[in-house]
């Protein structure tokens, strides 16, 4: 972390661990609670903020995670792209049930979304593959995601290949690659506290709104 980083991370350091989550906080819309925290740890210095935990559960019932970016949230839910085609879109293909977990470590923060996915509209991972660098964009056609790799030089033929068929043009989305949406059901907000007496607040879907339970930590 830069200097800048780490004042601003010992700035924000505590500071939800001391005011902890109120009543009044508890019975605000997740979405817009989420997204407060969210700025909270933009601010903080934390590298890749958006970065988060997705689960999936494959044909066996046996769960898998890797780590993925946040690229948008609504009321609609939380955004996040990837190959149709790779591990984690096959699982959802299965089972659309899944889970998003983020973690910021410096403001002992946890939140934790249930849901189901659906595939965002073409139009809408059209207009976020056209934000992507464009070697990213080219890596997307290059890169059979999560299949077997015979070699590193393998990989690097195909980024070239696609390099040269594009050459002078503009990279268009693969039709296999695209976002999903993550619609939650439950969202969860954790908050460190002094002896281990953490907060926790969960929120459930309702056909009128959200319910919101505090948990004992």
């Amino acid at each position: 972390m830069s200097l800048r980083s780490n004042v601003r991370a010992l700035f924000t350091l505590g500071r939800g661990v001391f005011k902890g989550i109120t009543t009044l906080e508890a019975g605000e819309d997740p979405i817009a609670f989420f997204g407060k925290w969210f700025e909270d740890a933009k601010e903080s210095g934390l590298f890749f903020p958006e970065s988060a935990c997705l689960a999936t559960v494959n044909k066996d019932g046996l769960p898998s995670g890797r780590m993925v970016l946040l690229k948008g949230v609504d009321e609609r839910g939380f955004v996040f792209y990837t190959n149709y085609e790779s591990r984690k879109g096959e699982e959802l293909a299965l089972n659309p049930g899944a889970s998003l977990i983020f973690y910021w470590g410096v403001l002992e923060r946890q939140v934790r979304v249930e849901g189901t996915v659906e595939k965002v509209s073409t139009e809408e991972s059209e207009a976020y593959f056209r934000t992507r660098a464009r070697g990213s964009q080219i890596g997307a056609w290059a890169s059979d995601q999560s299949r077997p790799l015979e070699s590193r030089e393998a990989l690097e033929r195909r980024f070239e290949e696609h390099e040269e068929r594009f050459r002078g043009e503009t990279v268009p989305l693969p039709p296999y690659w695209g976002g999903y949406r993550l619609r939650p059901d439950w969202i969860e907000f954790w908050q460190g506290r002094a002896n281990r007496l953490h907060d926790r607040l969960a929120y459930r879907r309702a056909e009128d709104g959200w319910t919101v339970t505090r948990l004992a930590p």
